[in-house]
């Protein structure tokens, strides 16, 4: 009995010093920048700023990523984030719960945006007629 305390007694001094440690996180950013600045940026279809910004990320992969400016095209493309090696499965253990300090893993994306094209308004108006006889003929 008494060797039953001494181990219960032990295992709960291990796990108060274990949770007295500190332990580790990974932090993740990503600044996006657009040339020229001042585009207003959209990640995965969330408003999160003007260009320059920086925000957190929580997951690695593929973001959807979306620039306006008044007077140039809106871009619209995907970026890929990669994972580090130190969040591969298996190592993300150690990384995020033992290793006793914060890694901030901060990633950027740029993007060059271009001038906006001069619409030409009477080809617009015969786009747009030509688009409705199409609707109508096919009804």
């Amino acid at each position: 009995m008494n060797h039953r305390r001494m181990a219960t007694g032990l295992l709960l001094a291990i796990l108060t010093a274990a949770a007295a440690l500190p332990v580790g996180c990974v932090r993740r950013t990503v600044t996006i920048r657009t040339e020229p600045e001042g585009a207003r940026i959209l990640l995965n279809d969330e408003e999160i700023g003007t260009s320059p910004v920086t925000v957190d990320f929580t997951w690695y992969g593929d973001y959807d990523v979306a620039c306006r400016k008044d007077g140039y095209e809106t871009l619209r493309t995907h970026h890929k984030l990669d994972a580090p090696w130190y969040q591969l499965p298996g190592i993300d253990f150690f990384a995020e719960v033992l290793y006793p300090f914060t890694i901030h893993d901060h990633r950027e994306m740029s993007f060059q945006l271009e001038p906006a094209k001069e619409v030409d308004r009477k080809e617009l108006i015969d786009r747009a007629r030509e688009f409705r006889d199409r609707a109508i003929f096919t009804q």
